[in-house]
């Protein structure tokens, strides 16, 4: 395929790494249970489209998540792919008992950037949740894992509406504090613009957290996306979070509707020539089947266009 044509932008990146969800967050929001061979052989066909960081499963209690109580069945059968690295959520320590016991070298901990997300999604405050936080990224850096810190509602919540930007530098300068060696900045209802995106990480480099540290992860209710995403290309980030096919929202935020599509996101990528590595028709197949496997077709743009192609 010759399109998108390439024009780059003066002063954005050279390379992105996306950050692919899909399996994880994605799926953790399916009315049904996807059986545990499809998702490895999801995990499989993103590996083989070039996708590197392919976060797999949570080690949460299947009474919150009972989609992904298949963890301790999934890991092992994805987790000899060469070159791929595997962070898998864990919400505590028993959580992070069970990841290292399957040999998980990458965690992720969620944290939230307001009171009421972290009631409904943790039953607990947010200093609760970040005094929890805290043994957990300590004992997983002792063992040498390295960590990611997932905050959720940067940009807006629905119970509180605007959230002050300091709110959001507090918990992100928390989790760095405590050894967390990535963020990522969740647009958890899709709220955000693109020079609240800008305001944000400036503030953060303002209170000591460097941009190479962080990631961003959008949701698409308001179409904004992409553009928030090229906001923060602008400014300097390379690590995007992104979900193949659009899978996904947050069990939590009944507003949220599904991640970018990274089919979306590597389009604009390719036009812009940056490289990420993944091989788009590829990763287009891979949403189309599992499209199928879900029973409906992708919400990515970019995948329905591309298949509609080949038809």
């Amino acid at each position: 395929m010759t399109l998108p044509m390439t024009v780059p932008a003066a002063d954005l990146p050279a390379r992105v790494r996306i950050h692919e969800v899909g399996a994880r967050d994605g799926l953790q929001n399916e009315k049904s249970t996807v059986p545990t061979e499809v998702k490895a052989e999801f995990v499989r066909r993103l590996a083989d489209a070039g996708l590197t960081t392919i976060e797999a499963t949570s080690f949460v209690h299947p009474k919150w998540v009972p989609q992904l109580a298949d963890a301790e069945q999934l890991f092992p059968l994805v987790s000899g792919l060469e070159g791929v690295r595997l962070p898998v959520l864990v919400p505590n320590a028993r959580g992070l008992d069970r990841a290292l016991a399957l040999g998980a070298r990458r965690i992720a901990v969620f944290a939230s950037a307001t009171e009421s997300f972290a009631k409904a999604n943790l039953n607990r405050t947010l200093d609760e949740s970040l005094a929890v936080f805290e043994p957990v990224v300590k004992r997983a850096k002792d063992e040498g894992v390295h960590v990611r810190g997932y905050v959720s509602m940067c940009f807006g919540d629905p119970w509180e509406g605007e959230v002050p930007l300091h709110q959001v530098a507090r918990v992100c300068k928390a989790l760095v504090a405590m050894g967390c060696d990535e963020l990522s900045l969740g647009d958890t209802i899709g709220v955000a613009t693109p020079g609240h995106v800008l305001e944000l990480l400036s503030l953060l480099n303002e209170e000591g957290v460097p941009t190479n540290v962080i990631g961003v992860h959008f949701h698409d209710t308001y179409g904004q996306a992409l553009a928030n995403t090229y906001a923060a290309l602008e400014h300097g980030v390379t690590t995007i979070d992104a979900s193949a096919g659009g899978l996904g929202g947050c069990p939590y935020a009944k507003s949220a509707t599904g991640n970018l599509a990274t089919e979306d996101l590597v389009w604009m990528l390719r036009g812009l020539g940056i490289d990420t590595g993944v091989d788009l028709d590829r990763l287009v197949a891979t949403s189309t089947w599992m499209a199928g496997q879900l029973g409906r077709p992708s919400p990515s743009r970019t995948v329905r266009a591309l298949s509609h192609k080949e038809q």
